[in-house]
């Protein structure tokens, strides 16, 4: 597979111009209306931010998007699926009121707002995963698998198991079922260190699974109802719990990418993303620390593999922002995303989605000024 084109412009406006007017010449630039979008049903797979958190993406950005696809005659709708932990988006009531909390309502972005895997996470459909290692099938909502084409509309940051977020997370988690999740994640199961634990038992109110113990003031993990989301592992602010376990995150990692293919086999596929507030800890906090690296600039391809990539060298590129968590931890010449998440290695990620077909890892940079 030869390199694929990735089109990018910076976050710099000058008088007369806006962020929004920039985004619309990058997708525009990046050869969208390529598609065949004519009463085409179409989801923009976008992850609407748990409340609290104030790094996800502004509604503006899927409104440009959505518009855009309304002109070229397509029928576009914003969609997730529900998460595992406890949270305000692990059932559909819930995750509607946070998705129109945080903006994204059919009045501010222009197209309706869909739970793609139903009101408690089990509407979904087995999709196939050619050539996949871990899966041979996904279950995918069906709101995502029902829909002509996908558009991934992804806010690029850090990760506490999969080392960074970008255009394959949010296809593959993103669009699994609950139970899909489930699948994806129980290959790796968290540890807490038992010196750093303080017993604030704040990890036990995030675990949707109840599989937090607590003896003698300090947790421990039942394994057995453990499902590995990880999600403890962000909400810990000693630094108390990790997932040790390289195997298993380059095991989620693959399993994820197979998700993703098994979400864009088959149809017309587009993937935005934008670098800004990039945060070391997913979206999915009802929290969000500081920006590690200044803002970097909006990106969009046809290979959701190659627009991870070119976003993973903008990150590592750029000088860490010194009040951050990176230049806590950052080291002369590492890897941004090991040493924020040492026990991560998002190499396995990219390399995993080259294996399996879903793009190249490969690319060529278009700047759109």
């Amino acid at each position: 597979m030869g390199k694929s084109k990735v089109f990018f412009t910076d976050m710099r406006c000058g008088v007369g111009t806006s962020l929004l007017k920039k985004f619309g010449a990058l997708i525009d630039g990046a050869g969208i209306e390529n598609i065949d979008f004519d009463k085409k049903y179409v989801a923009i797979k976008i992850h609407f931010g748990e409340p609290g958190n104030l790094a996800f993406l502004r509604p503006n950005f899927a409104k440009v998007a959505a518009d855009r696809i309304k002109a070229l005659g397509g029928k576009p709708f914003l969609t997730d699926s529900n998460t595992l932990y406890v949270g305000r988006r692990n059932n559909a009531l819930v995750h509607l009121e946070a998705a129109y909390e945080n903006g994204y309502s059919p009045f501010s972005t222009g197209c309706h707002v869909i739970i793609a895997d139903g009101l408690k996470g089990t509407d979904d459909v087995e999709a196939p995963v050619r050539g996949g290692v871990y899966v041979k099938t996904a279950k995918i909502g069906r709101a995502i698998m029902d829909a002509d084409v996908v558009i991934s509309l992804s806010h690029f940051k850090g990760h506490e198991l999969t080392g960074f977020g970008g255009a394959i997370k949010n296809l593959g988690m993103g669009s699994g079922s609950r139970a899909g999740k489930m699948l994806m994640h129980n290959d790796g199961k968290p540890e807490v260190e038992i010196d750093r634990c303080r017993g604030c038992r704040k990890c036990e109110s995030f675990c949707e699974q109840g599989a937090f113990v607590f003896r003698d003031g300090k947790a421990s993990i039942d394994h057995n109802k453990c499902v590995g989301c990880g999600f403890c592992i962000g909400s810990c602010n000693f630094h108390a719990i990790s997932n040790g376990e390289w195997a298993s995150n380059d095991i989620l990692n693959g399993k994820m990418a197979e998700y993703a293919k098994a979400v864009v086999d088959g149809r017309p596929h587009f993937h935005i993303s934008v670098a800004n507030q990039v945060s070391p800890y997913c979206d999915c906090h009802a929290e969000n620390d500081a920006a590690i690296v200044p803002d970097i600039g909006m990106f969009a391809s046809f290979d959701p593999v190659a627009i991870d990539k070119a976003c993973i060298d903008a990150v590592n590129a750029a000088p860490a922002i010194k009040s951050s968590l990176l230049a806590e931890r950052a080291l002369a010449g590492g890897d941004h995303f090991t040493e924020i998440h040492p026990s991560t290695d998002w190499r396995s990620q990219i390399a995993h989605a080259e294996k399996i077909g879903l793009g190249s890892g490969e690319y060529e940079l278009v700047n759109l000024r």
